[in-house]
This record gives structure tokens, C-alpha cells and sequence, in this order.
């Protein structure tokens, strides 16, 4: 099938402010775009493009004073086919873990592994290993958090998601995260867009995702806590240690955030 994708943001600026945008679809996708996802902004200004240590593609501009809008629109190929299941993928012991994905065992800025190590030993050390310690980390999480943008806060960390209970789906990712780190299975942020393809109505927002990837059985899995289920359509932007390393925008001075909007849509058949 064929997705089309793209957002519409719009910035307001008192002053020209420097950023550093994540929006382009990552680099282990753009083999399937149909028509590439170029940045667009108006006013016009340069962009500097590079790709992070995690693969991310990043554009550099620097914004003038007043408004300025940022879009793109793209079309990306995709199976159609749900998130894979390999229920019989094996955890790896630490020793025998290639080495670059170590870094996704250790804490981070949202996913304080000290702080939940001993919480996470006593609620899930008796679960097997492998994919099924995965898949009830991912259940207690989607049950024991509320769900809510009204819960969305940019400094809260998995110790408060845990504590509070309440978040978004980066909040879910990072609590899911932080547990299996502290099991001893690397795991890793994604976020990007994902569709309602397949799903029956109402439909949700449409948002940017959040979820995480565990590295089991040689390979890298999706898991999603906050929607507990495989999807279609699922396409990554960035990823990381957590959502440091993936934020769609990191902006170095004032503004304000006017529009947003993402849009993700089937393609029919002709």
C-alpha cells in the first residue's frame, strides 16, 4: 500500500531563533518514499541537513522574527502488514549483546533506571524471559497508566509516569523503556507517524506516535505500550535513547508553538 504523509507546523518568534527540526522519515525508511518528504518553509530560508548518531535525519534553520510555517507532504510505500510477532524470541545475556546496543541499557534523561530497578525486579522477574517478559511490561504499563493530553508535560520522567499514573504515549514508551532496561534487555524511543489503517472508528487525533523497539532474538522488535496492540502503517521518524534524542524540534530561544497538525492517510487503489 501507499501512505501519504506530512505535517503542518507554524512557529511565532519575537526575535531570529535558531532550530534544529527531526522531521523527515528516518534513514532505515527512505528506500520505500515514493515522493521524497523535502521541508517546506514560509517564509523561505535555508536548511542545513545532516544525520544524528541514531540515524535521524536533521535540518538546521534559524527561524526570522514573526511567524514561519514548516510542512512537507510525501508518499512512502508500506507492507500494510501489522507489527511482527515473534513470540519466541530469546533475551540475550549481557555478555553476548553486540556493542551498540548497550547504550540502550543504560538510564537516560526520562528513563531513570536507578530509580526503578528494584520496582521493576519485584513485578516482573517471575515473567519469562524473552518476548512474553516484554509483553507484560507492556501490559502493566497500558493498564496501570491513564491515558490524556491534559497528562502531557515535556520534563515529566518514567518515575513520575509510574508515581502518577497518568501521560501520553512518550510517557508510556518511557516507563516501558526504563522497566526493560532495568531487565536487562536494551530498548530503545521511536517515535513517527502512525495510521488508523485497519482500525474501526472513532479515530484518534492525529499526533506524531511515540513507542519503543527491544533488541530480542538478534534483531530489533516494535512494541507499543500505550495502544497494546500490532499496527499497520507504522512509519519511523527518529529514535534514541528517549525523547531527548527524537523531539521534532529543538528550538534555542522564545516562541510559541500556533499550529499543529499531522496528517496520515491510505492512498486508495486506482
Amino acid at each position: 500500500m501507499q501512505i501519504r504523509v506530512g505535517y503542518e507546523l507554524e512557529y511565532s518568534c519575537p526575535q531570529p531563533t535558531p532550530m534544529i527540526l527531526t522531521l523527515n522519515v528516518h534513514s532505515s525508511r527512505v528506500a520505500d518514499l515514493v515522493s521524497v518528504d523535502h521541508i517546506t518553509t514560509v517564509p523561505a530560508v535555508p536548511l542545513d541537513q545532516y544525520r544524528d548518531g541514531f540515524g535521524n535525519w536533521c535540518s538546521r534553520l534559524v527561524a526570522p522574527e514573526g511567524d514561519i510555517r514548516i510542512s512537507t507532504s510525501a508518499v512512502i510505500r508500506d507492507s500494510g502488514l501489522p507489527d511482527e510477532v515473534d513470540i519466541f524470541a530469546q533475551q540475550h545475556p549481557i555478555e553476548d549483546l553486540p556493542a551498540n546496543t548497550l547504550v540502550y541499557l543504560l538510564g537516560s534523561r526520562y528513563c531513570e533506571t536507578d530509580r526503578l530497578s528494584e520496582i521493576a525486579w519485584q513485578l516482573f522477574h517471575h515473567s519469562p524471559f524473552g518476548w512474553e517478559r516484554v509483553q507484560a511490561i507492556c501490559n502493566f504499563v497500558h493498564t496501570h497508566i491513564r491515558f490524556g493530553y491534559e497528562y502531557s508535560s515535556p520534563t515529566k520522567t518514567a518515575w513520575e509516569v509510574f508515581n502518577d499514573r497518568t501521560g501520553v504515549c512518550r510517557d508510556f514508551a518511557h516507563l516501558a523503556i526504563a522497566f526493560c532496561r532495568c531487565m536487562n534487555i536494551p530498548a530503545r524511543y521511536c517515535t513517527g507517524y502512525l495510521s488508523d489503517i485497519g482500525m474501526t472508528p472513532p479515530y484518534s487525533v492525529m499526533d506524531f506516535a511515540a513507542w519503543m523497539e527491544v533488541y530480542l532474538g538478534g534483531r530489533w522488535h516494535i512494541f507499543d505500550p500505550r495502544n497494546n496492540e500490532r499496527r499497520c502503517g507504522r512509519i519511523l521518524i527518529a529514535q534514541g535513547r528517549d525523547a531527548a534524542d527524537a523531539a521534532i524540534s529543538n528550538t534555542f530561544g522564545a516562541n510559541t508553538l500556533k499550529r499543529f497538525i499531522v496528517h496520515r492517510d491510505e492512498i486508495p487503489n486506482s
